[in-house]
């Protein structure tokens, strides 16, 4: 059983940047295994994928409209992920999900755990 917790959600100009973090428990091997992922959820749509990082962190994919500007990492010895967020346009605007996985996939059903989610607002 993991447990993801996101922080970092905010309120923010269009132009502005965000960094997202999930913390993973339990520590150690246990979490590290896990692909990682971040989804996001506008009011009235579906959720949907957003980026996603191997275990290891060798290998990453994004969403084609945050390509540029959007960086996901993570830090196994300190199971922790991160979304660093830049140049947010206010359809940008959802509540973000961390996701964790065997395999990386940008599909909802890939993912065996999910934290409660972060608001990030973006004005313009």
């Amino acid at each position: 059983q993991v447990q993801l917790v996101e922080s970092g959600g905010g309120l923010v100009q269009a132009g502005g940047s965000l960094r997202l973090s999930c913390a993973a428990s339990p520590s150690g091997r246990t979490s590290s295994m896990y692909n990682m992922a971040w989804f996001r959820q506008a009011p009235g749509k579906e959720r949907e994928f957003v980026a996603g990082i191997s275990w290891g962190g060798s290998s990453t994919s994004y969403k084609d409209a945050v390509k540029g500007r959007f960086t996901i990492s993570r830090d196994n010895t300190k199971n922790i992920a991160y979304l660093q967020m830049n140049s947010l346009k206010p359809e940008d605007t959802a509540v973000y999900y961390c996701a964790a996985g065997r395999f990386l996939r940008t599909a909802v059903t890939g993912y065996d755990y999910w934290g409660q989610g972060t608001q990030v607002t973006v004005s313009s």
